[in-house]
Parts: structure tokens; sequence; C-alpha cells
């Protein structure tokens, strides 16, 4: 969706509050930051903490917290959040701004557009937007379908209880995004399972670092292998039309952009949207015949906007937002669970109501870095949530709904595991 990684931020964080030097460090050390930078991350359930709202009320716009006097702002208001995502010359986004050091980031930087100011920015996302085109998106209509079903039989097949995150949530986006690439069929196994790998929450925060640059080389090796024979997918199609504009460094990082954005940020809404129906059975009951799927999306993207934070954006100046001024180099982190609650969209933002008129929200984001793959993952979730409550009417949690493990303090929401029981 967003195509923001939460490593290098929660390493520029880290570095400045433990000492770490110009480099990237090791991040194990990120369980130690202070609740005074994590806490626009906390929630109770699928609902951001009550303290979020309050603050929005009371400082739509206020400082946060850091050690060592490094000056960062919250921004929770949903003006306020589009007037920063919207500005194309008073924030920056490029990777240098995390590690200190152009040098470093250079080194470092994991590509894509969430790294970029224009005009690398303008120039590489003018090579991605015609790839995610409804005309070209919809030629991955049958293969998303054919996806989804897959899974579900695989489900039905499946000894109970099924964890509904590893069986459906997780390989739907996954597969979606091996067709989108065009990675070979003799690899996808390979792929998937790498691909998941560097967003396992159990496992320590090395080891998904060691899966991200895994699945990089294997990106770099792929991007090689179409320069010699251009596939059906989007990197043979962008190496058709621009071979010569992008470099395979390029290529690569905007792959692996697509998979970060698109991979755990859908696999979340899958899962969290699947329990939403499962505590309102009268909505399950209307998407299973098929009434309001697409305002059903839009309120669960709006309600709960999984990607709970942009990615921190940088004054380049001098700037005033909701009349409170900003100084340049100052850091700035939009919330955007904040923002699509806001009380100026309408009346009981809080609540979920998929009978809600549709309406701007900011699930995706705002301006240059809105997320380019948007309208793919609406493809996913108006073909998964039907497709799911037909087939297994009587799907329901295996166990208490306080059982359930969320992802505390994580910038991309979710569970760890989402037992169900089918039949």
């Amino acid at each position: 969706m967003l195509g923001l990684l939460r490593l290098p931020m929660l390493a520029w964080l880290a570095r400045r509050h433990l000492g770490g030097a110009g480099g990237m460090l090791d991040l194990s050390n990120v369980s130690r930051l202070p609740d005074s930078v994590l806490w626009p991350l906390k929630r109770d359930g699928l609902d951001p903490v009550a303290e979020l709202g309050r603050q929005r009320e009371l400082e739509p716009v206020s400082r946060l917290p850091l050690p060592l006097g490094i000056r960062a702002w919250l921004v929770t208001g949903h003006d306020e959040v589009r007037a920063v995502l919207g500005s194309v010359d008073a924030f920056s986004n490029d990777f240098s701004n995390l590690t200190g050091s152009a040098g470093v980031g250079a080194q470092h930087n994991p590509g894509g557009l969430g790294f970029a100011d224009p005009p690398a920015h303008t120039r590489l996302r003018r090579l991605l937007t015609p790839e995610f085109t409804m005309r070209r998106l919809s030629r991955l209509a049958p293969r998303i379908t054919a996806i989804v079903d897959g899974r579900l039989d695989a489900m039905a097949e499946a000894t109970e209880p099924v964890d509904l995150w590893q069986e459906f949530a997780l390989p739907i986006p996954s597969l979606t995004i091996c067709e989108l690439l065009g990675v070979p069929y003799e690899d996808r196994a390979a792929f998937q399972k790498l691909s998941t790998a560097r967003f396992d929450m159990a496992g320590d925060t090395n080891s998904s670092l060691g899966a991200m640059s895994q699945s990089v080389a294997y990106l770099l090796d792929l991007v090689a292998r179409q320069r010699t024979a251009p596939g059906d997918g989007l990197l043979g199609s962008i190496i058709r039309a621009h071979a010569d504009e992008i470099d395979d460094l390029e290529l690569a990082g905007l792959a692996d952009g697509v998979l970060t954005g698109g991979l755990e940020t859908s696999a979340s809404m899958l899962a969290l949207g699947a329990l939403v129906l499962m505590e309102h059975p009268a909505t399950a009951a209307a998407i299973r015949s098929g009434d309001g799927v697409e305002p059903f999306v839009e309120e669960l993207l709006r309600y709960l906007t999984v990607v709970q934070v942009a990615f921190p954006r940088f004054a380049t100046r001098d700037v005033t937002i909701g009349g409170v001024d900003i100084a340049a180099g100052d850091a700035v982190v939009c919330s955007l669970s904040g923002a699509n609650r806001d009380g100026s969209l309408g009346t009981g933002m809080d609540r979920f109501d998929p009978g809600r008129p549709a309406g701007s929200h900011l699930a995706f984001g705002y301006g240059i870095h809105r997320c380019v793959g948007a309208e793919l993952a609406r493809m996913e979730l108006r073909a998964a949530y039907p497709a799911l409550v037909r087939r297994f009417p009587g799907m329901r949690l295996a166990g208490e709904p306080g059982q359930l493990r969320f992802r505390d303090t994580s910038i991309v929401y979710g569970v760890e595991s989402l037992p169900v029981l089918l039949r």
C-alpha cells in the first residue's frame, strides 16, 4: 500500500536514542525506545488508543518528545496531515535524512518511491504508474480470483483450527505480487517463503533484515534475467519500454517497494477485515449476497488504517502547519490512523459503519507519495472477502477475542495469527 519500511525508520530513531554509529545498527535495541516515541502506534484491539483522539482534539500538531533534544512533531488532524503529505517542496522523504549522511544513505538505501524526492521520485513514478492503471491491472483479475479460490480450497482441506493469517491473508497478496512482477512459476514457492519471512514478527529483527537482503538479491537476479528475456509482468514491461532510463538497482528497488508496500499491508487488511466480518454477522451476510462490497471495503480501509503512520518527513524550510511553526530540519510523523478518525470527516468516525457514505480517507496516503498500488489492493480485498464468507458462512474465532495477539507498536498493524473454525 504505502511502500514504506519500518526498519529504516526505527533504525533512525534507535540510532539517535541509543547513540549508534552513522551506519545501520543492531535493531534488536529498538525495543528500548521509550513510550513517548511509540505511543501513537498503540491500539486497543482494532482501535487506536483513546489518547490519540484526545491529542488530535487538543493539538492536531504537537511535539513528539523524542530523547536527546531531537525536534519532532506528531500530526494527527486530517487537514493537517493532508497539508504535510500534499506539500511537494516543504518536506523531504530522502533516505539520507534517516542516516544523517548522503554517503550512508546511498550505501544502504533500499530504493523505491518511498525514499525519494523529486526529481528522482518523479522520474521513477512516471515509469511505474502505467503498470498500475486499471487497464493493465484488469489482466490480473482472473488470476486474483484463482489465487483466492486456491487458498479457500487449501483451507477446506486443512485440520482445524486454521490460521487465517498464514493460510489466507499472507499468500493472497504474495502470489498476486508474483503475478504482477513476473516471478517465474518455478521460483514462486521460494519467493513467497522469502518475502513473508521478512515480515515474520515472531522472529528477531535481524532475521527480518536477512530475509530482506535475500529478497533484494533475488530481485536483482530477476531483473538481470528480465533484461535478457523480458516477460509480461511489471519488470518486463518497464524494461521493454524504458530499458535505457533505469538501471538494475533502481528497478530492483521499485520491485522491492511493490513487495514492501503491497504484501504485509494487504495481508493485515485481509486478516483484520475477516475479524471485523466475524464480529458483524449482518455485514457478513450482506457481503455474502454481493451487496455493498465496495463501500464496505472503503469503510474498512478507513476504519482499520493498518499503515498507522506515514514515512517520516523532514522539513526542508521553516513552514507553518495547522497554525504551528515547524523549523527546517524538524522531523514530522503523520498519524494516518488518527487523521482517518477525525470528527471533521463526519459523525461517529470511531465506529465501523459499512453504510457510511463514501468519503476521502488517507489509508493509502496522500500527495505524490500516495500508494501507487491502491487499486491493486482494492481488487484483492473486493475479491477475497465475499469469497471467504460464501465458502465458510459459519466461520468463527477458535477461542476468545481476548486471546488474539496483536502486533504492538507496529507501523503496519495486524495480528500474529488468526485461528478460526470454518465449519
